[in-house]
């Protein structure tokens, strides 16, 4: 692929401003958006609120940065929230409420409303859009540590436009991991499209000096999804993403609980990314990676809650990730208190700490787990370029609909759903069926194989019921669902 590749899918500039003229009318509130102001804005703030800057510092010394997420309906609240969290917390979070996450801002208003009366949020994250650029402003300036915007939103160029120029320093989400995992009927075709929007925005704040982090959302689902599965979302939205000019990318993983597989993965995912970029003719970007804590059912009990927290915490010093989303105890029972989220920071950071200077021991069953992803991602990933014949959006959109990409558990009517993961005997994630996801022979028949073994140790033959106790296992005390 030509080195130029980059600039030949990039939004033509006049396009992008025409579209911007009816995206800031969606909404009151676009209206107070300036992009010259918002660019100064950016430049104005001190390296030490930077996402980019304290997460290439973090890289550099091999440290794990904490993040939680966080996000109430009212302005003073979510400030007094990010402010008892950033004692322990390395970087800070606005999460959206849901509302506006499906762009239904006059519902998110009446949200707004109920919890002034009530006296406390009747949303579950903050309403940006509708609090507009100065609100959202304030938020930035209360907090001493980067902020960044983290959602789940199919069409994010309003919220973007605004929180941008409010001054948030990163912005999570991609048109992929934002729509097949959160959306039922949006194409993917349009969310794709909306997000190189959001990209081409960045692009511009990049052309002027402004570095923003993006940050694709890796564990899709959070249910048993294949690392091979999520990291070529992830690398198909990161290269969607350099296309339009952003040079700042975080990649994800979710943890899925066994060490050797989760270690291999956040080590693979780098490694994948950075060959796939450079391959696809993108030499100048900052690439770090962030491990999700785990994303599946909870404990209710909080002392087994924080168990699982501890080792989520574990496997992202073990794996060197830049950076780990943390849980908290409250996970099984709906919104966490702030006391809860920073129990969860304070545990989690304990455990990195500890673990700052030991490294993973068994480094032959980690380059085995490391080899069998790097082997797995490859393969797909040249099925779906393929697919687009030069056009990484095309290849990606043309997968799903072939079921070559296949997302587990996903409600898109997008997504085939046909793809069956189920642990091995250790807990490892395997394939019991790929439907139409391609994969080496000789690797389909390893994924076989291991679940062979699990079936004999269990005394019952591979099947959906596996499946399904493999996704309550966690919650019940157990990494594989084991028959009782």
């Amino acid at each position: 692929m030509p080195a130029d590749t980059d600039t030949e899918s990039q939004q033509p500039l006049q396009e992008f401003l025409a579209e911007r003229e009816e995206v800031l009318r969606t909404w009151s509130t676009g209206a107070e958006v300036d992009l010259e102001e918002g660019i100064a804005y950016q430049l104005s703030i001190p390296p030490s609120r930077r996402f980019t800057r304290v997460l290439a510092e973090a890289d550099r010394e091999q440290r794990v940065l904490v993040q939680p997420r966080a996000g109430v309906a009212l302005v003073d609240e979510h400030i007094a929230l990010l402010r008892h969290l950033q004692g322990e917390a390395d970087l800070l979070p606005t999460t959206i409420d849901a509302y506006t996450r499906q762009n239904q801002y006059a519902e998110a208003q009446k949200g707004i409303d109920r919890s002034l009366q009530a006296g406390r949020s009747v949303l579950n994250g903050f309403p940006a859009v509708n609090h507009g650029l100065r609100q959202c402003r304030r938020v930035v300036e209360a907090v001493n540590r980067p902020v960044q915007v983290r959602h789940g939103t199919p069409d994010a160029r309003l919220l973007a436009e605004i929180t941008l120029a409010a001054g948030f320093t990163s912005f999570e989400g991609g048109g992929i991991s934002y729509n097949i995992p959160y959306a039922k009927k949006v194409p993917l075709e349009r969310s794709i499209r909306d997000w190189q929007y959001v990209d081409r925005l960045v692009g511009l704040y990049e052309e002027r000096g402004v570095r923003i982090n993006r940050e694709p959302f890796g564990p899709l689902t959070g249910s048993l999804v294949p690392p091979f599965i999520s990291h070529t979302v992830g690398i198909l939205e990161g290269l969607l993403a350099l296309e339009q000019g952003v040079r700042c990318l975080t990649l994800g993983y979710g943890q899925l609980g066994n060490l050797v597989q989760d270690v291999a993965a956040v080590q693979s995912l780098r490694e994948l990314a950075e060959e796939f970029f450079r391959l696809r003719g993108f030499e100048d970007f900052q690439l770090t990676t962030v491990f999700h804590q785990w994303m599946g059912g909870f404990p209710e009990d909080e002392p087994k809650a924080f168990a699982v927290i501890s080792w989520g915490g574990a496997v992202s010093a073990l794996s060197r990730a830049t950076k780990v989303i943390v849980k908290t105890p409250h996970e099984a029972s709906g919104i966490p208190t702030a006391e809860a989220n920073l129990q969860g920071i304070k545990a989690t950071r304990q455990i990195v700490s500890m673990l700052a200077d030991q490294v993973f021991a068994d480094e032959s069953r980690l380059a085995a787990e490391v080899d069998l992803i790097k082997s797995e991602v490859r393969h797909l990933l040249k099925a779906v370029l393929d697919l687009g014949q030069g056009s990484v959006a095309e290849g990606a959109v043309r997968a799903f609909q072939a079921g070559v990409l296949d997302v587990p558990f996903a409600p898109s009517i997008h997504n085939a759903g046909k793809l069956m993961p189920i642990r091995d005997n250790q807990g490892a994630i395997r394939v019991l069926d790929p439907a139409r996801v391609p994969l080496p022979a000789d690797v389909a028949d390893f994924h076989r194989e291991r679940i062979q073994e699990r079936a004999r140790f269990e005394g019952r033959k591979p099947s959906y019921h596996m499946l399904i106790d493999d996704i309550y296992a966690v919650s019940k005390g157990r990494l594989v669902g084991r028959p009782r």
